[in-house]
This record gives C-alpha cells, sequence and structure tokens, in this order.
C-alpha cells in the first residue's frame, strides 16, 4: 500500500477523534473520507498533513513512517476548504509561492507555473488576484499551486464546500479528470455521498472517530457492512420491525432494517400484481416531481416510505390507496446488515442484481 494507517488514535481533551483507525491506499488512487460532521474525517487528513499528530499508531508514505517528519518535508500538497490563496498575489505568485520558497529557478518556476495554467484552464489570467476570480476558479488556482512542488500526495479538505451548485458539479468531473491525468494519490474530505461516489475510486465512511467501511462506491452503496452505512449510503428508511412486512417473516424477530425508494414498486389498485400476496396495502401520502419519475411517499403499516413512480405510468392522486411491493430490504442484526430479498416472490428477483 502506498498510503497506510496503522492503529491510529487521537483525542482532542476528553473527545476522541480517531479510535483504532487502519486503512491502506493503492498509489494513484482517489479516495474519499466521507462521514457527518464530527466523525473524524477531517483530523485524519490533518494527521497525514503532519498538522494535528496522532496519540499513538503509524502513519507511512510509500513504506516510510512519517509520524515525526515535518509538513514541509512530507511531499504532501494541501488544497484548504477556504482557498487560502494569498490576497497580495496574484494568480501567477499564487501557484510559483512553493516553488520560490524550494529557490527554484526563475526559469523553471515560469515554465512550471505556465504548465499549471493550461492544465487548470487559466491561462491569460494570471495577473489576476484572488478578488477578481469567481469561486470555481480560486478553486483551481488552490489545486495548481498545491501541485507545483510535485507533491507524492495530494490532500483536500472539502474542496467544493464553498462553491454554488452548478460550478461544484463541474469541478467534481473537472478533479476527476485532472487527477486520473496525472496519476497522483489523492485524498478528499466530504461530507456530500454524491459527490464522494461521483468522483471517488474508494470511499471510507466515517462514524465517531472510526472507519466503518472502506470501499469502492459501488460496494459500499450494494453491500453496506454495518448499519450505519447502510443508513448513511443511499435513501434509506428505517423499518421498525421488519419481519411485520410481507415475504421478510425470515428475519430476526423484532429486528430494525432499512429499505430504499428503488426497492419498492407500486401498483394501482386496477392493475394485476403478478405477486400479490406479497405486497402491502398502502395510500398516496405526498408526492414529489424529480424530473425523471415522481417521488412518492407511501403510508403503510403506520411507516411512511418513499419510493419512486414512472411518468410513463397512470398519474397518482394523494390519498389515493395502490400496493405496495416491498422486494428486498437491509435487516440489522447486532452490528451487522443482512440483504433480505421478498420470499414469496420465490426466483423471481425483482430489480437490479446485488452481485458484487
Amino acid at each position: 500500500m502506498y498510503v497506510e494507517l496503522k492503529g491510529i488514535n487521537k483525542r482532542f481533551q476528553d473527545v476522541p477523534a480517531s479510535r483504532e483507525v487502519s486503512f491502506g491506499l493503492r498509489q494513484g488512487v482517489l479516495a474519499a473520507l466521507l462521514g457527518p460532521s464530527g466523525s473524524g474525517k477531517t483530523t485524519i487528513l490533518r494527521m497525514i498533513a503532519g498538522l494535528e499528530h496522532p496519540d499513538s499508531g503509524d502513519i507511512l508514505i510509500d513504506g516510510l513512517r512519517i509520524n515525526e517528519v515535518e509538513p514541509s518535508r512530507r511531499g504532501i500538497g494541501f488544497v484548504f476548504q477556504n482557498y487560502a490563496l494569498f490576497r497580495h498575489m496574484n494568480v501567477y505568485d499564487n501557484i510559483a509561492f512553493g516553488l520560490s520558497v524550494k529557490k527554484e529557478r526563475p526559469e523553471a518556476i515560469r515554465d512550471k507555473v505556465g504548465g499549471l495554467l493550461e492544465l487548470i484552464g487559466l491561462a491569460g489570467l494570471e495577473r489576476r488576484f484572488p478578488a477578481q476570480l469567481s469561486g470555481g476558479q480560486k478553486q483551481r488556482v488552490a489545486f495548481a499551486r498545491a501541485l507545483a512542488p510535485d507533491p507524492r500526495l495530494l490532500l483536500l479538505d472539502e474542496p467544493f464546500a464553498a462553491i454554488d451548485a452548478k460550478v461544484r458539479r463541474e469541478l467534481r468531473s473537472w478533479l476527476r479528470e485532472m487527477i486520473s491525468r496525472l496519476g497522483i494519490t489523492s485524498i478528499f474530505v466530504t461530507h456530500d455521498q454524491d459527490e464522494a461516489i461521483e468522483v471517488a475510486d474508494e470511499i471510507l465512511v466515517t462514524n465517531l472517530g472510526r472507519v466503518e467501511q472502506k470501499g469502492s462506491p459501488l460496494s459500499l452503496y450494494k453491500a453496506p457492512a454495518t448499519p450505519f452505512v447502510a443508513k448513511f449510503i443511499g435513501e434509506s428508511t428505517l423499518i421498525d420491525d421488519v419481519g411485520a412486512l410481507n415475504g421478510f417473516e425470515a428475519a430476526p424477530p423484532g429486528a430494525t432494517g432499512a429499505v430504499r425508494p428503488e426497492f419498492i414498486k407500486i401498483f394501482t389498485l386496477s392493475e394485476s400484481v403478478q405477486y400479490e400476496g406479497s405486497a402491502e396495502d398502502a395510500v398516496v401520502e405526498r408526492l414529489a416531481f424529480r424530473g425523471d419519475s415522481l417521488e412518492v411517499w407511501l403510508k403503510c403499516k403506520g411507516m411512511t416510505l418513499p419510493a419512486r413512480y414512472s411518468l410513463e405510468k397512470r398519474p397518482l392522486a394523494v390519498g389515493e390507496p395502490v400496493k405496495a411491493l416491498i422486494y428486498r430490504l437491509y435487516a440489522f442484526e447486532d452490528d451487522r446488515v443482512r440483504l433480505f430479498n421478498n420470499s414469496r416472490l420465490g426466483d423471481h428477483p425483482l430489480g437490479y442484481s446485488y452481485s458484487i
């Protein structure tokens, strides 16, 4: 592994920020530290950068333990959430800052900065100051400044948080393309699961100072390892007793669980339901147009379950009774997750395959 954390612990007074954090990343991978506020993801990033020091455990880059190595000597580029550009410096000087500190030759600095300006698409704007740039342009300058000294590892702390939604979507694709082209190992922090799923090769889900699960976006979505991951990734609705639902009697008695909107199919009462014995009686509680489909909130056995409904089918109305076929769900047993298919469907599962 190129980047490794082994048994990292970190406390801030009485608050554990990292608890036995261990993981490894291959060289060239783009990884996301994903979790809610206070889950410990930024602390992990800052310890790798040397801005915080672990109470115990080891941090290695390319096999070298770097716990006592000064931040400036770790070969790490850091992109801050607020860009941290020097307001009194123009674009050229901001990007050249790290090279100037290393006392590189002026000709080498000029060539390097010129190449980075081309790379980030800001050639011709090198004499502008940060106040004259848009949020997206500032982020690109911060990215170029971090890359200028040729770091062996790039760290990004909430890199899109200060940018409006439209530009944020554009920058996601841009960042993914740039890092893929450069082949530099990169780790970014985010609390936005859509952002992590879209950009990252691997995701590390953090919670209460621990790494709950590490894997590809697809594997985390389809095979969550813990109840927290099952609830955090995707749009899951919690269920108090999964065994009370038709077709899930095999679930542990009284087990809680979660169901996603894509696990539910809605049928009007005028439609024939092939597996009617597996469907639940439900009532349309609320509707919302989502562009390519309707989001439908169903009242079913005292629960409100969000589902999706095709625009190609007959329109639904609030208050309308329908049949809801829940064909798959997650059941929670202690700290484990089990995937259950509706047993009354026999050998005719619905939806996409869950083999990884």
